[in-house]
């Protein structure tokens, strides 16, 4: 179980510093009066979980004072003193910081910078534009089909009556009459029924005893 929860804190501590950025103060110049640290702090974003590299020779120092040391480059009162290089401030919190060089001049010569430290990197999320009202599309109208009108019957055209069939002669009496030989009459439809019902439940008892004695 602990080493379960090491392997997690060493993850988390990975993903932290690997998501974190390390600015160097200065630039290539570093901290020194050569650059102008002050105008390259104010273009940088700083974010929590960010890092300060102070980086400076042996004639500089850093002083992390209050925003009116700041303003007036006060040496007086340090918050923090650093003096070996190199410094590495990690930005832990939002808010305003404020360092400067400890050095007799340095501070007005530009050897200051003022941090502002953002909560998150990501942008403020924008409010969804409104969908465009869009005006309903006239109704379309089919084209009307002319239909022809039917065409009434004339009437002059009568309908034509039926031929009367023609009767053929009656067979003459005087001849011998002859008899139609007797068929059988076939037998009852309900009678086969009655057979085939028969049938189909002698099979169906039988099926039933034979699942019975299965089991």
């Amino acid at each position: 179980m602990l080493r379960t929860q090491m392997r997690f804190a060493v993850i988390a501590l990975l993903i932290q510093l690997g998501m974190a950025a390390n600015h160097t103060v200065g630039g290539s110049s570093g901290w020194d009066t050569s650059g102008n640290p002050e105008a390259w702090a104010s273009a940088q974003t700083f974010v929590v979980g960010d890092n300060l590299f102070f980086q400076f020779t042996p004639n500089h120092d850093v002083l992390e004072v209050s925003k009116a040391d700041y303003d007036t480059c006060s040496t007086s009162n340090p918050t923090q003193t650093y003096s070996s290089s190199p410094v590495v401030i990690p930005l832990s919190s939002p808010g305003k910081r404020c360092f400067i060089c400890g050095t007799a001049g340095h501070c007005g010569q530009g050897m200051k910078i003022e941090v502002d430290t953002l909560a998150s990197s990501s942008p403020p999320s924008a409010s969804p534009a409104p969908p465009p009202t869009s005006s309903p599309a006239p109704p379309v109208t089919p084209p009307s089909s002319s239909t022809p009108p039917e065409a009434s019957p004339s009437p002059n055209s009568a309908p034509t009556s039926p031929s009367t069939p023609t009767s053929s002669p009656a067979p003459s009496s005087n001849g011998p009459s002859v008899e139609s030989p007797t068929s059988s009459p076939p037998p009852s439809p309900s009678s086969a029924n009655k057979g085939s019902f028969r049938a189909s439940l002698v099979m169906g008892f039988g099926f039933i005893m034979t699942i019975l004695l299965a089991l």
